[in-house]
């Protein structure tokens, strides 16, 4: 369950959008509730600009004694976000898992590991990792978009995500409360009954706010934002 809820908080513990234009530096901060558990997650996401141009996105989760870290470093090419290098760990939960994934789009192709098993692979553009795929989806949410599709890799393997706008909804947060988007993550419900819906605050640069998720097996989470700084301005909601 421990490992379940800190997998989550890496997925969906998303950062703030940025424009189509460029991206901005941001920092947002989480709070993780499990009904069926007593206490509950902290998750924290960052993105900041690097000496090179590049920008480097990190993430962060703790439970008690369980915790994780995930690092992508990427950058804009024609507008799109293209990632150029991959790292997680996960610690504290049974069996330790590392991926290191490190992108050559000269020659096309993705080299590193995944719990030990040597990756190389072939790549073909747009492919993002489980990181950089977050930033995509909240750009094109701010660009408008209604439904939305990601490759991304896994392995040596490439999985898609897809995901639909649902409305407009008001949502009360600990910074106050704010208006969003609701975004629902699109699964064959033959494949898997997972439910997991996200809110994006429309006037703070689509930073998500919260996200719910049903697990198959009927256990319901979500995670709530605690604080954030978009472009180093405190997030606040209306009533904060």
């Amino acid at each position: 369950m421990r490992r379940a809820l800190l997998s989550i908080l890496a997925a969906f513990a998303l950062p703030a959008s940025l424009m189509a234009a460029d991206l901005q530096p941001f920092s947002a901060s989480y709070t993780a509730d499990w009904k069926q558990l007593p206490f509950s997650g902290k998750a924290e996401r960052s993105l900041k600009k690097q000496d090179d141009g590049s920008w480097k996105l990190d993430f962060s989760a703790s439970m008690l004694v369980a915790g994780l870290t995930e690092t992508s470093w990427l950058g804009l090419v024609n507008g799109d976000i293209q990632p150029y290098k991959y790292r997680y760990e996960r610690k504290g939960m049974g069996k330790s898992k590392k991926i290191k994934q490190d992108f050559d789009w000269n020659s096309l192709r993705v080299t590193g590991s995944d719990r030990g098993t040597p990756i190389n692979a072939a790549l073909t553009q747009g492919i993002q990792d489980k990181s950089s795929y977050q930033l995509a989806l909240q750009r094109d949410i701010a660009e408008g978009k209604t439904s939305m599709s990601y490759q991304v890799l896994d392995g040596d393997d490439i999985d898609t995500y897809d995901f639909r706008v649902l409305g407009e909804e008001a949502v009360t947060t600990m910074v106050g409360t704010v208006d969003a988007i609701k975004v629902e993550r699109v699964r064959d419900p033959t494949q898997s009954k997972r439910i997991t819906v996200l809110w994006f605050a429309k006037d703070w640069d689509y930073l998500l706010v919260r996200l719910q998720q049903v697990e198959k097996d009927g256990k319901e989470y979500q995670i709530i934002l605690e604080e954030g700084r978009v472009n180093n301005k405190a997030v606040k909601g209306r009533n904060s």
